[in-house]
Protein backbone atom coordinates (compact mmCIF):
# COMPACT_ATOMS: atom_id res chain seq x y z
CA UNK A 1 0.00 0.00 0.00
CA UNK A 2 1.07 3.47 -0.79
CA UNK A 3 1.72 5.98 1.83
CA UNK A 4 1.56 9.18 1.08
CA UNK A 5 4.56 11.54 2.39
CA UNK A 6 4.16 13.82 5.05
CA UNK A 7 7.37 14.29 6.69
CA UNK A 8 6.20 17.08 8.68
CA UNK A 9 7.47 17.60 12.40
CA UNK A 10 5.27 18.39 15.53
CA UNK A 11 6.30 20.96 18.18
CA UNK A 12 5.10 21.68 21.70
CA UNK A 13 5.97 25.55 21.12
CA UNK A 14 8.19 28.22 20.44
CA UNK A 15 11.49 27.63 21.55
CA UNK A 16 12.69 31.16 23.33
CA UNK A 17 15.77 29.90 25.45
CA UNK A 18 19.06 29.69 24.82
CA UNK A 19 20.35 26.80 24.70
CA UNK A 20 23.12 26.10 27.41
CA UNK A 21 25.28 24.31 24.53
CA UNK A 22 27.65 26.98 22.77
CA UNK A 23 28.01 26.49 19.26
CA UNK A 24 28.45 28.65 15.92
CA UNK A 25 26.57 30.72 13.49
CA UNK A 26 29.80 31.40 11.36
CA UNK A 27 32.10 29.92 8.71
CA UNK A 28 35.35 28.31 8.60
CA UNK A 29 35.30 29.00 12.27
CA UNK A 30 36.36 25.65 13.38
CA UNK A 31 33.31 25.31 15.67
CA UNK A 32 30.26 23.41 14.89
CA UNK A 33 27.22 25.14 13.68
CA UNK A 34 23.33 24.93 15.29
CA UNK A 35 20.45 23.00 13.39
CA UNK A 36 17.55 25.71 12.13
CA UNK A 37 14.13 24.03 11.60
CA UNK A 38 14.50 24.61 8.01
CA UNK A 39 17.13 22.60 7.26
CA UNK A 40 16.07 19.69 5.15
CA UNK A 41 17.23 16.13 3.41
CA UNK A 42 15.93 15.15 0.55
CA UNK A 43 14.16 11.49 1.04
CA UNK A 44 14.17 10.59 -3.06
CA UNK A 45 17.28 10.91 -4.12
CA UNK A 46 16.97 9.14 -7.48
CA UNK A 47 16.60 11.10 -10.22
CA UNK A 48 16.34 10.56 -14.26
CA UNK A 49 18.32 12.54 -16.79
CA UNK A 50 14.85 13.81 -18.40
CA UNK A 51 15.51 17.44 -18.09
CA UNK A 52 13.32 17.74 -16.07
CA UNK A 53 13.13 20.17 -12.74
CA UNK A 54 12.32 18.60 -9.70
CA UNK A 55 10.35 20.38 -6.97
CA UNK A 56 9.53 19.45 -3.48
CA UNK A 57 6.82 20.13 -1.23
CA UNK A 58 7.66 20.95 2.59
CA UNK A 59 6.12 17.63 3.64
CA UNK A 60 8.13 15.40 1.10
CA UNK A 61 11.47 16.56 2.66
CA UNK A 62 13.19 15.04 6.47
CA UNK A 63 13.83 17.72 8.93
CA UNK A 64 17.88 17.55 10.25
CA UNK A 65 18.26 16.25 13.79
CA UNK A 66 21.04 18.33 15.95
CA UNK A 67 21.39 21.03 18.58
CA UNK A 68 19.36 24.19 18.04
CA UNK A 69 20.77 27.61 19.06
CA UNK A 70 16.98 28.14 21.12
CA UNK A 71 15.24 25.07 23.31
CA UNK A 72 11.68 24.85 24.23
CA UNK A 73 12.32 23.45 27.92
CA UNK A 74 14.15 24.66 30.40
CA UNK A 75 16.77 22.24 31.90
CA UNK A 76 16.68 23.14 35.56
CA UNK A 77 12.84 22.12 35.50
CA UNK A 78 13.01 18.94 32.98
CA UNK A 79 12.20 15.49 34.21
CA UNK A 80 13.49 13.17 31.48
CA UNK A 81 12.35 9.41 31.66
CA UNK A 82 13.91 6.93 29.61
CA UNK A 83 12.09 3.31 28.83
CA UNK A 84 13.24 0.21 26.75
CA UNK A 85 10.43 -1.66 25.44
CA UNK A 86 10.28 -4.93 23.05
CA UNK A 87 12.83 -7.78 22.74
CA UNK A 88 16.30 -7.29 23.31
CA UNK A 89 18.48 -6.01 20.67
CA UNK A 90 22.34 -5.13 20.75
CA UNK A 91 22.62 -1.42 21.54
CA UNK A 92 20.42 -0.68 24.05
CA UNK A 93 22.61 0.36 26.67
CA UNK A 94 24.08 2.72 24.19
CA UNK A 95 21.96 4.43 23.49
CA UNK A 96 20.37 4.52 27.16
CA UNK A 97 24.19 5.61 28.20
CA UNK A 98 24.30 8.32 24.81
CA UNK A 99 20.62 10.08 26.30
CA UNK A 100 21.97 10.38 30.02
CA UNK A 101 25.23 11.72 29.40
CA UNK A 102 23.79 14.08 26.77
CA UNK A 103 21.10 15.18 29.29
CA UNK A 104 23.53 15.54 32.11
CA UNK A 105 26.42 17.34 30.47
CA UNK A 106 25.30 19.09 27.16
CA UNK A 107 22.11 20.40 29.01
CA UNK A 108 22.90 20.25 32.85
CA UNK A 109 19.56 18.12 33.24
CA UNK A 110 19.45 16.10 36.57
CA UNK A 111 16.39 14.32 36.95
CA UNK A 112 16.67 11.19 34.83
CA UNK A 113 14.55 8.28 35.68
CA UNK A 114 15.02 4.99 33.49
CA UNK A 115 11.68 3.09 33.89
CA UNK A 116 12.01 -0.17 34.40
CA UNK A 117 10.78 -3.27 32.27
CA UNK A 118 9.32 -1.37 29.55
CA UNK A 119 5.53 0.40 30.07
CA UNK A 120 5.24 -2.08 32.89
CA UNK A 121 7.31 0.38 35.05
CA UNK A 122 4.74 3.08 33.85
CA UNK A 123 1.55 0.76 35.74
CA UNK A 124 1.53 1.01 39.04
CA UNK A 125 0.06 -2.79 38.97
CA UNK A 126 3.46 -3.91 38.77
CA UNK A 127 5.07 -2.37 41.42
CA UNK A 128 8.72 -1.36 39.59
CA UNK A 129 10.57 1.63 41.02
CA UNK A 130 11.70 3.92 38.70
CA UNK A 131 15.65 4.30 38.40
CA UNK A 132 17.46 7.21 38.82
CA UNK A 133 20.21 7.85 35.95
CA UNK A 134 23.30 9.57 35.81
CA UNK A 135 26.60 9.06 34.28
CA UNK A 136 28.02 7.39 37.22
CA UNK A 137 25.70 4.52 37.16
CA UNK A 138 25.64 4.38 32.71
CA UNK A 139 29.64 4.81 32.41
CA UNK A 140 30.23 1.34 31.69
CA UNK A 141 27.05 -0.44 30.79
CA UNK A 142 27.57 0.09 26.77
CA UNK A 143 30.16 -2.88 27.05
CA UNK A 144 27.34 -5.35 27.82
CA UNK A 145 24.41 -6.68 25.98
CA UNK A 146 20.97 -6.17 27.27
CA UNK A 147 19.28 -3.37 28.82
CA UNK A 148 20.27 -2.18 32.02
CA UNK A 149 16.45 -0.80 32.48
CA UNK A 150 15.08 -4.58 31.64
CA UNK A 151 12.39 -4.76 28.59
CA UNK A 152 9.07 -6.58 28.64
CA UNK A 153 6.37 -6.51 25.82
CA UNK A 154 2.88 -5.15 26.04
CA UNK A 155 0.95 -2.11 27.76
CA UNK A 156 0.33 -0.54 24.88
CA UNK A 157 -3.32 -1.31 25.52
CA UNK A 158 -3.18 0.49 28.75
CA UNK A 159 -2.21 3.93 27.26
CA UNK A 160 -4.81 5.95 30.33
CA UNK A 161 -2.86 4.39 33.14
CA UNK A 162 0.32 5.01 31.62
CA UNK A 163 -0.68 8.93 31.19
CA UNK A 164 -1.53 8.98 35.33
CA UNK A 165 1.50 7.59 36.07
CA UNK A 166 3.60 9.56 33.81
CA UNK A 167 1.79 12.35 35.55
CA UNK A 168 2.33 11.80 38.81
CA UNK A 169 6.20 11.52 38.14
CA UNK A 170 5.97 14.48 36.61
CA UNK A 171 8.07 13.71 33.61
CA UNK A 172 7.96 16.38 30.55
CA UNK A 173 10.05 14.01 28.28
CA UNK A 174 10.08 10.49 27.04
CA UNK A 175 12.96 8.64 25.21
CA UNK A 176 11.33 5.44 23.85
CA UNK A 177 13.82 2.99 22.96
CA UNK A 178 12.06 0.35 21.17
CA UNK A 179 10.24 -1.17 17.25
CA UNK A 180 6.93 -0.90 15.48
CA UNK A 181 4.77 -1.52 18.55
CA UNK A 182 6.52 0.17 20.72
CA UNK A 183 6.19 3.46 18.64
CA UNK A 184 2.90 3.22 18.00
CA UNK A 185 2.71 2.94 21.78
CA UNK A 186 4.85 5.98 22.39
CA UNK A 187 2.51 7.73 19.68
CA UNK A 188 -0.59 6.46 21.33
CA UNK A 189 1.31 8.03 24.44
CA UNK A 190 1.55 11.26 23.17
CA UNK A 191 -1.96 11.68 21.84
CA UNK A 192 -3.67 10.76 25.26
CA UNK A 193 -1.20 13.47 27.24
CA UNK A 194 -1.94 15.98 24.50
CA UNK A 195 -5.64 15.25 25.18
CA UNK A 196 -5.25 16.23 28.97
CA UNK A 197 -3.46 19.24 28.04
CA UNK A 198 -0.42 17.91 29.64
CA UNK A 199 2.96 18.94 28.23
CA UNK A 200 5.05 15.83 27.50
CA UNK A 201 7.75 15.50 24.13
CA UNK A 202 7.41 11.79 23.25
CA UNK A 203 10.88 11.03 21.45
CA UNK A 204 11.56 7.80 19.93
CA UNK A 205 14.89 5.51 18.68
CA UNK A 206 14.63 2.99 16.36
CA UNK A 207 14.91 -0.42 17.82
CA UNK A 208 14.06 -3.35 15.47
CA UNK A 209 16.98 -5.82 14.91
CA UNK A 210 14.93 -7.07 11.70
CA UNK A 211 15.37 -3.56 9.79
CA UNK A 212 11.89 -3.31 9.31
CA UNK A 213 11.14 0.18 10.37
CA UNK A 214 10.00 2.59 7.30
CA UNK A 215 12.08 5.86 6.27
CA UNK A 216 14.91 4.21 8.90
CA UNK A 217 17.81 3.78 6.62
CA UNK A 218 18.89 1.12 9.55
CA UNK A 219 18.48 0.53 12.76
CA UNK A 220 20.82 -0.12 15.23
CA UNK A 221 21.90 -3.46 16.36
CA UNK A 222 21.41 -4.72 12.81
CA UNK A 223 25.41 -4.59 12.04
CA UNK A 224 26.27 -6.35 15.42
CA UNK A 225 23.04 -9.41 13.78
CA UNK A 226 24.99 -9.54 10.69
CA UNK A 227 28.16 -9.96 12.56
CA UNK A 228 27.02 -12.34 14.93
CA UNK A 229 25.25 -14.86 12.37
CA UNK A 230 28.19 -14.52 10.09
CA UNK A 231 30.11 -16.50 12.60
CA UNK A 232 27.19 -18.90 13.25
CA UNK A 233 26.87 -19.58 9.50
CA UNK A 234 30.53 -19.95 9.44
CA UNK A 235 30.19 -22.65 11.76
CA UNK A 236 27.23 -24.35 9.94
CA UNK A 237 29.52 -24.17 6.67
CA UNK A 238 32.58 -25.90 8.60
CA UNK A 239 30.01 -28.79 9.86
CA UNK A 240 28.11 -29.47 6.65
CA UNK A 241 31.69 -29.12 4.33
CA UNK A 242 32.96 -31.67 7.08
CA UNK A 243 30.37 -34.31 6.68
CA UNK A 244 29.15 -36.85 4.33
CA UNK A 245 26.03 -34.64 2.18
CA UNK A 246 26.33 -32.06 5.18
CA UNK A 247 23.22 -29.72 5.70
CA UNK A 248 23.48 -26.63 8.19
CA UNK A 249 20.50 -24.90 8.54
CA UNK A 250 20.70 -21.69 10.43
CA UNK A 251 17.50 -19.55 11.67
CA UNK A 252 17.60 -16.19 11.66
CA UNK A 253 15.39 -13.28 13.05
CA UNK A 254 13.34 -11.69 10.74
CA UNK A 255 9.55 -11.86 11.16
CA UNK A 256 8.18 -10.05 8.32
CA UNK A 257 11.15 -8.58 6.82
CA UNK A 258 14.74 -11.14 5.77
CA UNK A 259 17.31 -8.24 5.66
CA UNK A 260 19.56 -9.90 8.53
CA UNK A 261 19.49 -13.45 6.36
CA UNK A 262 19.85 -11.21 3.12
CA UNK A 263 22.96 -9.48 4.36
CA UNK A 264 24.66 -12.39 6.07
CA UNK A 265 24.64 -14.41 3.08
CA UNK A 266 26.66 -11.74 1.45
CA UNK A 267 28.72 -10.91 4.18
CA UNK A 268 29.99 -14.65 4.57
CA UNK A 269 29.02 -15.90 0.71
CA UNK A 270 29.04 -19.51 1.86
CA UNK A 271 25.06 -19.94 2.36
CA UNK A 272 23.72 -21.59 -0.71
CA UNK A 273 20.27 -20.99 -0.38
CA UNK A 274 18.42 -17.86 1.63
CA UNK A 275 14.55 -17.99 2.46
CA UNK A 276 12.90 -15.00 3.89
CA UNK A 277 9.45 -13.70 4.24
CA UNK A 278 9.02 -11.78 0.99
CA UNK A 279 9.80 -14.57 -1.41
CA UNK A 280 7.45 -17.34 -1.59
CA UNK A 281 9.15 -21.25 -2.10
CA UNK A 282 7.74 -24.50 -2.52
CA UNK A 283 9.17 -27.07 -0.33
CA UNK A 284 8.26 -30.45 -2.54
CA UNK A 285 8.35 -30.38 -6.47
CA UNK A 286 10.76 -30.67 -9.17
CA UNK A 287 11.23 -26.61 -8.76
CA UNK A 288 11.33 -26.79 -5.05
CA UNK A 289 13.83 -26.54 -2.07
CA UNK A 290 14.36 -29.79 -1.34
CA UNK A 291 15.08 -30.97 -5.25
CA UNK A 292 17.76 -28.63 -5.13
CA UNK A 293 18.84 -29.34 -2.02
CA UNK A 294 19.62 -32.70 -3.42
CA UNK A 295 21.16 -31.19 -6.83
CA UNK A 296 23.42 -29.24 -4.58
CA UNK A 297 24.69 -32.37 -2.55
CA UNK A 298 25.12 -34.28 -5.49
CA UNK A 299 27.37 -31.95 -6.99
CA UNK A 300 28.99 -30.37 -4.58
CA UNK A 301 28.55 -33.05 -1.19
CA UNK A 302 27.72 -30.28 0.96
CA UNK A 303 25.13 -27.06 1.54
CA UNK A 304 24.00 -24.36 3.69
CA UNK A 305 20.59 -23.05 3.96
CA UNK A 306 20.24 -19.54 5.84
CA UNK A 307 16.15 -19.00 7.16
CA UNK A 308 14.54 -15.73 8.09
CA UNK A 309 11.96 -16.97 10.54
CA UNK A 310 8.73 -15.46 8.94
CA UNK A 311 9.68 -17.69 5.90
CA UNK A 312 7.34 -19.82 4.50
CA UNK A 313 4.78 -19.59 7.26
CA UNK A 314 2.24 -20.82 4.77
CA UNK A 315 3.72 -24.37 4.85
CA UNK A 316 3.04 -24.30 8.44
CA UNK A 317 -0.23 -24.38 10.38
CA UNK A 318 -2.08 -20.83 10.35
CA UNK A 319 -1.34 -19.23 14.09
CA UNK A 320 -3.77 -18.41 16.40
CA UNK A 321 -2.08 -17.11 19.19
CA UNK A 322 -0.19 -13.47 19.20
CA UNK A 323 2.22 -12.32 21.93
CA UNK A 324 1.88 -8.98 24.23
CA UNK A 325 3.27 -6.87 21.35
CA UNK A 326 0.28 -8.40 19.22
CA UNK A 327 2.78 -9.72 16.96
CA UNK A 328 1.45 -13.16 15.79
CA UNK A 329 3.07 -16.41 17.40
CA UNK A 330 5.12 -17.66 13.85
CA UNK A 331 5.22 -21.21 13.24
CA UNK A 332 8.74 -22.53 13.34
CA UNK A 333 10.29 -22.84 9.99
CA UNK A 334 13.96 -24.07 10.72
CA UNK A 335 12.08 -27.29 12.69
CA UNK A 336 9.75 -27.74 9.47
CA UNK A 337 13.12 -27.47 7.28
CA UNK A 338 15.43 -29.79 9.26
CA UNK A 339 12.54 -32.70 9.26
CA UNK A 340 11.11 -32.32 5.78
CA UNK A 341 14.86 -32.41 4.34
CA UNK A 342 15.49 -35.91 6.58
CA UNK A 343 12.16 -37.29 5.66
CA UNK A 344 12.82 -36.25 2.13
CA UNK A 345 16.66 -37.74 1.51
CA UNK A 346 15.24 -40.60 3.71
CA UNK A 347 12.86 -42.14 1.03
CA UNK A 348 15.41 -40.85 -1.32
CA UNK A 349 17.67 -43.59 -0.29
CA UNK A 350 20.86 -41.03 0.34
CA UNK A 351 22.77 -40.17 3.48
CA UNK A 352 22.67 -37.03 4.44
CA UNK A 353 23.96 -35.21 7.89
CA UNK A 354 21.53 -31.78 8.80
CA UNK A 355 22.84 -29.87 11.65
CA UNK A 356 20.11 -27.18 12.55
CA UNK A 357 21.20 -24.11 14.68
CA UNK A 358 19.21 -21.22 15.84
CA UNK A 359 21.33 -19.06 17.49
CA UNK A 360 18.41 -16.20 17.85
CA UNK A 361 18.80 -15.25 21.17
CA UNK A 362 22.43 -15.37 21.78
CA UNK A 363 22.47 -12.49 18.94
CA UNK A 364 19.60 -10.78 20.55
CA UNK A 365 21.76 -10.07 23.60
CA UNK A 366 24.71 -9.58 21.92
CA UNK A 367 26.76 -5.87 23.10
CA UNK A 368 26.81 -3.81 20.21
CA UNK A 369 29.92 -3.90 18.15
CA UNK A 370 32.10 -0.40 17.75
CA UNK A 371 30.16 0.58 14.63
CA UNK A 372 26.47 -0.24 16.25
CA UNK A 373 28.30 1.40 19.31
CA UNK A 374 29.17 4.88 17.52
CA UNK A 375 25.37 4.74 15.82
CA UNK A 376 23.62 4.32 18.80
CA UNK A 377 25.32 7.13 20.49
CA UNK A 378 25.12 9.72 17.98
CA UNK A 379 21.42 8.21 17.79
CA UNK A 380 20.75 8.88 21.60
CA UNK A 381 21.92 12.47 21.34
CA UNK A 382 20.38 13.82 18.47
CA UNK A 383 17.10 12.63 20.30
CA UNK A 384 18.00 14.59 23.65
CA UNK A 385 18.87 17.37 20.87
CA UNK A 386 15.03 16.49 19.41
CA UNK A 387 13.28 16.10 22.83
CA UNK A 388 14.67 19.44 24.30
CA UNK A 389 14.23 21.44 21.55
CA UNK A 390 10.36 20.82 22.00
CA UNK A 391 9.96 17.94 18.85
CA UNK A 392 7.56 15.21 19.50
CA UNK A 393 5.87 12.19 18.26
CA UNK A 394 9.37 11.68 15.74
CA UNK A 395 11.92 9.13 15.85
CA UNK A 396 15.93 9.89 15.35
CA UNK A 397 17.07 8.02 12.22
CA UNK A 398 20.09 8.09 9.68
CA UNK A 399 18.67 8.99 5.85
CA UNK A 400 21.24 9.28 3.17
CA UNK A 401 23.75 9.63 5.56
CA UNK A 402 21.88 12.46 7.75
CA UNK A 403 20.77 12.79 10.70
CA UNK A 404 16.77 13.12 10.96
CA UNK A 405 13.44 13.76 12.70
CA UNK A 406 10.85 11.10 11.28
CA UNK A 407 7.50 11.10 12.45
CA UNK A 408 6.11 8.34 14.88
CA UNK A 409 3.22 7.77 12.37
CA UNK A 410 5.76 7.55 9.07
CA UNK A 411 7.63 5.19 10.77
CA UNK A 412 4.92 2.89 12.01
CA UNK A 413 2.75 3.44 8.74
CA UNK A 414 4.19 0.36 6.52
CA UNK A 415 6.66 -2.26 7.02
CA UNK A 416 10.27 -1.86 5.21
CA UNK A 417 10.87 -5.64 3.47
CA UNK A 418 13.56 -6.72 1.01
CA UNK A 419 12.07 -6.18 -2.83
CA UNK A 420 12.52 -9.25 -4.42
CA UNK A 421 13.11 -7.15 -7.48
CA UNK A 422 15.61 -5.04 -5.61
CA UNK A 423 19.73 -5.11 -6.23
CA UNK A 424 19.84 -6.56 -3.05
CA UNK A 425 18.13 -9.41 -3.28
CA UNK A 426 19.66 -9.58 -6.70
CA UNK A 427 23.16 -9.81 -5.56
CA UNK A 428 21.77 -12.78 -3.02
CA UNK A 429 20.47 -14.90 -5.75
CA UNK A 430 24.16 -14.22 -7.12
CA UNK A 431 26.01 -14.68 -4.36
CA UNK A 432 24.26 -18.07 -3.46
CA UNK A 433 23.50 -19.74 -7.17
CA UNK A 434 20.13 -20.61 -5.96
CA UNK A 435 17.21 -20.24 -8.31
CA UNK A 436 15.31 -16.94 -8.69
CA UNK A 437 12.23 -18.42 -7.52
CA UNK A 438 11.48 -22.02 -6.13
CA UNK A 439 8.13 -22.54 -7.11
CA UNK A 440 6.38 -25.35 -9.14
Amino acid sequence: MSVELDFTVEKLGDCRIPSPIKLSRSSHDFMADYVDDDECVLFDIVAKTDGLKREFHPNEVLQRAGPREKIYFNPSKVHAGVVTCGGLCPGLNDVIRAIVMCLWYHYGVRRISGIRFGLRGLLPAYQLPAMDLSPDVVSEIHHHGGTLLGSSRGGGERISEVVDEIERMNLNMLFVIGGDGSQKGALAISKEAEARGYTLAVVGIPKTIDNDLSYIERSFGFDTAVAAAVRVVSGAHVEAHDAVNGVGIVKLMGRESGFIAAHTALAINDVNFVLIPEVPFDLQGNNGLLAHLKRRLVERNHAVIVVAEGAGQDHLAAAQERDASGNIRMGDIGVLIRDAAADYFKKENMEVNVKYIDPSYIIRSSAADPGDSLYCARLGTNAVHAAMSGKTRVLVSLVNNHFVHVPIKMATASRNSVDPESSLWRDVVNATGQPALMKN
